[in-house]
């Protein structure tokens, strides 16, 4: 069984979906604008959501952590910019990709 985590470099832009303390993905992701940063800390996966409608795209994952989350997007020119209201945002296909190596209860550490 692996030990699948995932580290969110807010400082890079980038999520990595790690195997104890090896990458073994990386993804590229928009993140929270000044006024609402995403907020750095530790985290898990808490739920799921197919096709959840407006700017989430195909797939929302939702955190610990009230509100925020890790979701595709409807606006694919945002990923790798500062421009959510604090989620994480993916591309749909990276997304889907991500979610089976990704189960409920996955650790999630956002660093600044």
């Amino acid at each position: 069984m692996p030990n699948n985590r995932i580290i969110v470099d807010l400082s890079d832009r980038n999520l990595y979906l790690l195997d104890g303390d090896r990458v073994i993905r990386s993804f590229p992701v928009g993140i929270g604008k000044m006024l609402t940063r995403t907020p750095a800390g530790e985290y898990t996966i808490i739920n799921k959501q197919l096709n959840p409608g407006g700017p989430f795209g195909v797939l929302w994952m939702g955190l610990s952590k009230p509100h925020y989350g890790i979701h595709g997007t409807d606006d694919p020119d945002s990923i790798g910019r500062e421009v959510s209201h604090g989620c994480i945002r993916m591309y749909n296909s990276d997304v889907l990709d991500l979610s089976p190596l990704a189960p409920i209860n996955t650790r999630v550490t956002i660093r600044p």
